[in-house]
């Protein structure tokens, strides 16, 4: 472990005023429902509890009580989806910006932040932060104002364009990750008046982010990890040479969190069987082998901070992160396989409160449980073959 003091950089970083952009079968008992979710004859007013789900070409949006399709929406493109903060809104990231959907409305909105490449979405102390990759273009803003057009934005540009991410904390600070398009080296942060105060460049490759309990942030790196807290930053070293944590799970419920593992630099799909638990009280790096592989859709954590993967065995395995126990295996879905390319559908776990969702593109099925008996307790037909998968999560 090593510690980085924070420095003040000599010129501040200027914000800018433009809007900124980016972007099976299951295992069950008696008691398990079947429910066919085709699309229903007349969209309901207010959904409740939405979810919605990409395929190629659209977006399903169901009511979270009967699973039930209530909108089918046509959308063309390779087209991802994060929750915005709020109670209400999704955001869907398509080929020109971050889109709004109101979910609980069932409504692609036409309210759009404009920008070129969308990726990643940070939701935290009630900011939303989104990072154009093909601008370095930060934007930031409360998502309790979604709903009634754009809402009042914050925005930041980084030195180069890069594939990037950037969290906005409590108290106005912004870690903005560190790169060019042909390196990602690290990460700084701002104060609120967008003035250098923390820098690292320990962190090659960064990716991802997480944060702990404590308000601690963490991102990726190909040989470890890098977690911001109290003005500095603390590097954490793989025990390989080559560990790439890319990544990350984060719960305000633990300090610890949980990462996924490569340690082949050199394949063309390394399919990791180690997941990693990064304590950032202790400053320490523990591996806990699953004993089956796992993707980047793989990992959540649940209620109480347990870490969950949804491994190729077709099993949820419950990772105690204090012990690095396997606590549980729930089965879910037959064995699958990762496809080569990243876009393509594979099983996806989401969770929400209690309850975990897992597709199964397989099957065109979705798989309700409950992640503290281990049930499942429904299991929706599926229209298309669905990709990704989000909800509306609360401000």
């Amino acid at each position: 472990m090593r510690t980085l003091h924070r420095s003040r950089g000599g010129a501040a970083l200027s914000l800018v005023a433009a809007l900124a952009l980016t972007v099976g079968a299951c295992g069950s008992d008696d008691s398990e429902e079947e429910t066919d979710a085709a699309p229903s004859s007349a969209p309901e007013e207010t959904v409740p509890d939405p979810l919605v789900l990409t395929y190629d070409g659209g977006l399903l949006v169901l009511n979270g009580e009967t699973f039930d399709v209530v909108e089918d929406i046509p959308l063309d493109g390779f087209n991802r989806v994060n929750p915005a903060g709020d109670d209400s809104h999704v955001l869907v990231s398509t080929s020109q910006g971050f889109r709004v959907l109101d979910a609980v409305g069932a409504e692609l909105t036409e309210d759009e932040f404009e920008g070129a490449e969308p990726g990643h979405v940070v939701r935290h102390a009630g900011r939303t932060v989104l990072f154009a990759d093909g601008t370095g273009e930060v934007t930031s803003f409360d998502p309790q104002q979604l709903g009634d057009g754009l809402p009042e934005t914050e925005n930041y540009t980084a030195a180069a364009a890069h594939h990037g991410v950037a969290v906005e904390l409590a108290n106005g600070e912004l870690l903005v990750t560190l790169g060019t398009e042909e390196e990602r080296t690290g990460a700084i942060v701002l104060d609120e008046n967008r003035e250098e105060i923390a820098r690292s460049e320990e962190c090659p490759g960064v990716h991802g982010e997480a944060t702990a309990r404590g308000e601690t942030v963490v991102v990726g790196c190909e040989d470890g990890v890098l977690y911001y807290r109290d003005g500095e930053f603390t590097k954490v070293d793989s025990p390989t040479e080559y560990g790439r944590i890319g990544n990350q799970a984060g719960s305000d419920e633990s300090a610890i969190v949980l990462g996924d593992y490569k340690q082949d630099a050199e394949a063309e799909l390394e399919r990791p069987e180690q997941v990693a638990l990064v304590d950032t009280e202790a400053g320490s790096l523990q591996l806990v082998d699953l004993g089956t592989s796992y993707t980047f859709r793989s990992l959540a954590r649940g209620p109480h901070g347990e870490a969950l993967v949804l491994g190729t065995d077709g099993q949820i395995h419950v990772i105690d992160p204090e012990t690095a126990e396997i606590t549980n295996r729930i089965p879910v879905l037959e064995e699958w396989t990762e496809p080569l390319e990243w876009q393509q559908p594979r099983p996806t776990l989401f969770v929400r409160g209690h309850t975990a969702y897992v597709t199964d593109p397989e099957a065109q099925e979705l798989h309700v449980l409950d992640i503290e008996s281990g049930e499942v307790q429904t299991t929706a037909t599926l229209p298309q073959t669905p990709n990704e998968i989000t909800g509306v999560t609360g401000g």
